[in-house]
């Protein structure tokens, strides 16, 4: 039986913008004026989104401050027959702790997250402002790949995030810079955030996100806890992306990112790993357009049928090579609807093939609209998907059917 456990995405900060009511009678310099700045929210998301990737601002006074969050979830899916016939269920997603300060001259940030069935971090590091544009950090951060800081605008992420290559943590150092052309990353990742194979941990399911736990051998099942462990190690990666401004409301930004590095475990290397990326994202007022394309390929000298992964509490299989590709569109409403303020609309899709030793691909398409409330914050989704994990399938198997998850994620941010 497929897991049915439940995860929480960050909230961008952006959408938490808001514009005054519609008045009686206005003119037409007024319509514009609103015009444009409906046109500005988009550009407005993207610089709120690098801030969020810790760049843009820095407190000025020493201190740290605590935010969080606390999630609730409604889910009707049509691969689970008894919660069908309930009419869905509700529960509880997540509670959160953010700390982001810094004492003297040294950043520091972390996040906690604690769901029903297990808890992890999502980041804790420290940093330090070289400059205005390069700042350096080291600890547990997320590593650089990709459209960032997410390459999604729905609460279930894109395919990407299944298979480790969006907002996924590890352990090491990372140097980057934001100026107004260029975002340039630079990484050295030693291991997983949990240690790598010889960690001392729970257990290598609970974490965030997925990362390559072990090698999965001939005749074990698909979910099995791994026989054969194997962990993320050495790990150099870089991310260069180019950014045109047209005017105040359009914007290009072409990328490519890589990752190179080893698998060992615990007495040797096993493998290695090869993670390469291009995208684009394209703003135009309130539109937003991204596109990418990645593929990765992890060569082991151990006999598989593909490489197990650990996140949210249970192991899954992937196979040890594939192309993905995401293509997402996004429309960015501000409103006055009573305590809503904004609306972003979305559809996200992704295509995992060329899977090394299966035949089945692996689609996933997110259509939904996210809700802004004051501190409350909604994701509404229809997702349809096929091999896809959390929606009733999962990436290393074939043979899969095609099955539709409703969703309703809540909560609210302090």
């Amino acid at each position: 039986m497929h897991p049915t456990y439940w995860f929480s995405k960050s909230i961008p900060l952006a959408l938490v913008l808001t514009v005054a009511p519609a008045y009686a009678e206005p003119t037409q310099e007024d319509i514009n004026e609103l015009r444009l700045q409906i046109e500005r929210v988009s550009q407005e998301n993207q610089e709120l989104r690098e801030q969020v990737d810790s760049i843009a601002s820095t407190p000025s006074e020493d201190g740290i401050t605590l935010g969080g969050a606390v999630r609730f979830q409604y889910v009707l899916a049509d691969y689970d027959s008894g919660q069908k016939s309930r009419g869905g269920d509700l529960g509880f997603d997540i509670f959160r702790l953010d700390f982001n300060g810094r004492m003297g001259d040294v950043i520091l940030s972390a996040q906690y997250r604690w769901f029903e069935y297990m808890d992890a971090f999502r980041h804790a590091y420290f940093g330090y402002h070289f400059t205005e544009e390069w700042q350096g950090q080291a600890g547990i951060v997320i590593q650089p790949f990709g459209v960032m800081p997410y390459n999604s605008h729905s609460y279930f992420f894109n395919s990407t995030f299944y298979v480790g290559l969006e907002d996924n943590p590890g352990a090491g150092i990372r140097f980057l810079r934001r100026s107004e052309h260029w975002d340039l990353d630079f990484a050295f990742i030693l291991n997983d955030e949990l240690g790598g194979s010889t960690g001392f941990v729970r257990s290598l399911a609970d974490r965030y996100n997925y990362d390559v736990v072990g090698i999965r051998l001939p005749g074990e099942g698909i979910y099995d806890d791994p026989l054969q462990l194997a962990g993320e190690n050495n790990t150099f990666m870089t991310r260069v992306a180019r950014k045109w401004h047209f005017d105040e409301t359009r914007m290009l930004e072409l990328g490519v990112s890589a990752q190179i590095g080893d698998f060992h475990d615990g007495e040797q290397s096993v493998g290695d790993r090869r993670n390469y990326g291009v995208h684009a994202v394209y703003n135009t007022g309130p539109w937003e357009f991204h596109a990418q394309y990645a593929t990765y390929d992890y060569k082991l000298d151990i006999e598989n049928i593909g490489v197990v992964l650990g996140a949210y509490a249970y192991f899954d299989t992937i196979p040890t090579s594939a192309d993905i590709y995401t293509g997402n569109i996004a429309y960015n409403l501000p409103v006055s609807l009573g305590p809503i303020s904004h609306l972003t609309f979305y559809n996200n899709y992704s295509l995992i093939t060329n899977k090394r030793g299966l035949n089945d691909d692996t689609t996933m398409n997110v259509l939904g609209v996210a809700v802004t409330a004051g501190g409350m914050y909604t994701y509404i989704d229809l997702v349809t998907a096929k091999n896809q994990p959390f929606i009733g399938g999962t990436i290393g198997e074939d043979g899969g059917s095609t099955n539709t998850r409703f969703n309703i994620n809540f909560g609210y941010y302090f």
